[in-house]
């Protein structure tokens, strides 16, 4: 019987993952392996009848540059009683599979990770490698560094992002409030936020604190509603990664509506009415001040994951699988496979775990780098300055003395003033 390797998409889907099934499928065909394809991700090894498909080169030529994944996936997460009662060995040993090639995320490779040391107790060793995916761009690569499907994401995304920009333009007294992916990371959110050229985009990372008021958030946005109004400009996009949502403060959760997790404990951010809540909120401030805008509430994430990925993700995904072929076929196992100034780096998945929870760690927006200071500084929102400013004070209908008061908080809480400082003369036309 000859050899095989079998591979599987955990989580979610990305621009770019048939680019990789395909690229490992063909490489492998040629080389005289039989490959195949698991169905559901992880749900196969746990089951008795798995579902599978033997992935043929016509097969795997004709998924390449297509959207969404060919292989259907799933969130399954093992447990260690699904392990010792319910992991199909059988299938490893019946089919003579000698590598396990995952693609996903971060939960995805920490259940990898998991297999290759059950089958190596079990006697059966065989050998992992895992294909980084996600739009969110949150795995621990380097600074830099995508993963693949993000750009395909963002520059969707950007898109998106521009038109809704327009509408508010053409409509006026308009704005758009887009929650965007990314649940632990604001990668996505601040990405399609600076290339379209929003008013302004709001991420986990600028609350070091580990809990804020719902309020703060909108203050935040409020400030930019009044500065754009100021500037003549009653209209705008506001981004807001989904991630700030787990920033809000206890106490104000139950204004976000029943709280529903996945089989990993997330909070399924599509079962909250974020959006809604915000919206209500912001318009009770600026009705306060006299401005009178409409607000539409808009969630941009599940329509980017399946898109078919762009030049760049194509190549890079091809890259990404020819790589972790060369990884494996050089007896090598159990990393991450990267690409870093042109080669092929593997990350071995214990470099990469956080110690304190053993899962993959998570990788946030640098809110100091260069690239992060520029899209900051052109946003139009209220910077800790602003609180001298009796014009913006008045536009409040406030006392200079009580608006600054009331608004220095939000500048008290380990913001850097090279972000707000940096491309500050650069005014987005938006």
């Amino acid at each position: 019987m000859k050899e095989a390797i079998a591979i599987l998409t955990g989580g979610g889907p990305a621009p770019g993952m048939n680019t990789v099934v395909g690229s490992v499928a063909k490489t492998f065909l040629r080389k005289g392996y039989r490959v195949i394809g698991l169905h559901e991700g992880y749900t196969g090894l746990f089951n008795p009848s798995p579902r599978t498909v033997d992935i043929d080169y016509p097969m795997a030529d004709g998924i390449f540059n297509q959207g969404g994944s060919f292989l259907q996936m799933s969130r399954f997460k093992p447990t260690d009683a699904d392990f010792e009662n319910n992991f199909n060995l059988k299938f490893f040993t019946d089919n003579n599979v000698k590598l396990l090639v995952t693609v996903g995320g971060d939960d995805t490779a920490s259940t990898a990770n998991r297999i290759a040391k059950f089958l190596e107790a079990k006697k059966y060793p065989i050998a992992n490698i895992h294909v980084p995916k996600t739009i969110d761009n949150d795995l621990p690569l380097p600074e830099g560094v995508p993963t693949f499907g993000f750009e395909t994401a963002r520059a969707f995304a950007t898109t998106e992002i521009e038109n809704l920009m327009e509408d508010a333009r053409t409509t006026n007294n308009r704005w758009y409030f887009t929650i965007a992916m990314g649940r632990t990371a604001g990668h996505l959110a601040l990405g399609m936020g600076r290339s379209a050229g929003a008013a302004i985009t709001i991420i986990p990372e600028e609350f070091p604190q580990k809990k804020i008021p719902l309020q703060q958030l909108v203050d935040i946005v409020t400030g930019s509603i009044v500065k754009r109004y100021l500037t003549g400009k009653n209209y705008g996009v506001a981004v807001i990664a989904e991630g700030v949502i787990e920033k809000i403060a206890p106490e104000d959760f139950k204004k976000l509506g029943e709280v529903v997790t996945d089989e990993h404990g997330h909070i399924r951010y599509s079962e909250l009415d974020f959006g809604e809540i915000l919206k209500q909120a912001v318009l009770a401030e600026v009705k306060k001040i006299g401005i009178k805008i409409s607000i539409i509430d808009k969630e941009i994430g599940y329509e980017l994951r399946c898109t078919a990925p762009i030049a760049y993700d194509i190549d890079y995904a091809r890259s990404l699988g020819y790589s972790a072929v060369r990884f494996l076929m050089r007896g090598d196992s159990g990393a991450l496979i990267s690409i870093q100034n042109n080669e092929a780096v593997p990350m071995r998945f214990e470099d990469i775990k956080d110690p304190a929870t053993g899962k993959t760690r998570v990788r946030k927006v640098n809110i100091k780098s260069v690239q992060y200071r520029i899209a900051r500084g052109s946003m139009m929102r209220m910077e800790k300055e602003d609180l001298d400013d009796p014009g913006l004070a008045n536009a409040y209908r406030m006392d200079p003395k009580a608006f600054k008061e009331r608004y220095a908080y939000l500048f008290e809480t380990g913001e850097e003033p090279e972000a707000a400082q940096a491309g500050k003369a650069e005014e987005k036309k938006a």
